[in-house]
């Protein structure tokens, strides 16, 4: 049985508990209303009954983000993990020590608002997926009842759309036959035609070395990625996350272009299959990559897009062609399928408008 006390503007819940023939009540301060406290004691002594015993100490947030991240992102890339520093550096600028039990949805909403100001909406977007998931396992432990980053409203600056990044299907295939053409000229075209075929991540295809391809079953064995960046790890390193982890069906075509290659082009001490003894990183540089990259589409007369714009080209064709998005997602090593649902929503939302006519036309074309 709960009793209720006022001290001074607010009001606190003491709730009677036999520990061990002991008395050990539970006590909870600060409401600012009785109805407050009343509610909140309902929810410890229901929660009591069911032999849960609630997690009454208080956790600081910013403490609780920094002890989670180091226990369960201990498998990620080191471009991955600074990320998720800059977001720990962020929850202690603002939240410092504040506990997590004290955090609303309308205060978090609050704070993502402010944080929206001189920050893209996908940084927030971005922000928030660290902090939520965090905030899963805080709901997990018990130590929070309820999800405070769920259903927020994202504000910020407007990046550059989504359906900007990547050319459509006319282009694609523009692209992809000039690229088959010019095959002989270099090593960067080589890369140029993975980035469109398979749609890995740039880290991933200078990762890759000759081992990685399967020539009887047209398949590539994607386990990690190499440094390109003084931020990355020197050389080898982790892939994104443990789903980036994957093996990839790839097109025949593209597979008999690297048996060639392989075939013709001396090996390396990593066997690296973009190995560029010339670059700092001893592969082929983004920035070289890039340059590559617009040569060709301002030969063929189509708008720029990078490197990694060639990873959006390949999953928005497949979404154009109906491929499963689930598939697509998997494909391309997102950590959940929400990733792809978010990056790829302009393309399902435009297929969900050919499905609804399609629909309609089915039921029309059965009345003969």
């Amino acid at each position: 049985m709960a009793s209720f006390t006022k001290r001074g503007k607010t009001w606190q819940y003491t709730i009677s508990r036999m520990v061990n023939g002991k008395s050990k009540p539970i006590r909870k301060a600060g409401f600012k209303t009785k109805k407050e406290a009343q509610v909140a004691a309902s929810e410890v002594e229901s929660e009591l009954r069911k032999g849960i015993v609630p997690h009454l100490n208080l956790e600081p947030f910013d403490q609780y983000f920094e002890d989670w991240l180091n226990l369960y992102k201990t498998n990620i890339s080191s471009n991955t993990l600074e990320r998720y520093r800059n977001t720990l550096q962020t929850v202690k600028e603002y939240f410092g020590d504040k506990p997590l039990q004290q955090i609303t949805k309308r205060s978090y909403q609050t704070f993502l608002n402010e944080y929206a100001d001189g920050h893209a909406k996908t940084t927030v977007r971005k922000l928030n997926t660290h902090i939520r998931a965090c905030v899963k396992d805080a709901i997990d432990e018990g130590i929070i009842r309820s999800d405070f980053t769920r259903n927020v409203v994202f504000s910020g600056e407007e990046s550059k759309r989504s359906d900007q990044k990547h050319l459509n299907y006319e282009d694609s295939t523009k692209l992809l036959n000039e690229i088959y053409k010019r095959l002989n000229k270099s090593l960067g075209y080589y890369l140029l035609l993975l980035g469109l075929t398979s749609g890995m991540r740039f880290g991933e295809i200078v990762g890759l070395t000759r081992k990685d391809f399967d020539f009887d079953n047209n398949e590539i064995t994607i386990s990690k990625t190499w440094g390109y960046t003084k931020k990355m790890e020197e050389g080898f390193g982790k892939t994104k996350n443990e789903n980036s982890n994957r093996v990839i069906k790839m097109d025949k075509r593209t597979m008999v272009a690297f048996n060639n290659l392989f075939n013709s082009m001396p090996d390396n001490i990593h066997r690296l299959v973009f190995f560029s003894p010339q670059s700092k990183y001893k592969v082929i540089s983004n920035n070289a990559a890039n340059k590559l990259l617009n040569t060709v589409l301002n030969d063929l007369d189509i708008d720029s897009i990078t490197v990694h714009g060639l990873r959006h080209t390949h999953a928005s064709v497949l979404i154009y062609q109906k491929i499963s998005i689930y598939y697509v997602s998997e494909r391309l090593g997102h950590s959940d399928i929400d990733t792809t649902m978010n990056h790829y929503a302009h393309l399902l939302k435009e297929l969900r408008e050919q499905d609804e006519k399609n629909t309609t036309n089915i039921f029309d074309n059965m009345v003969v």
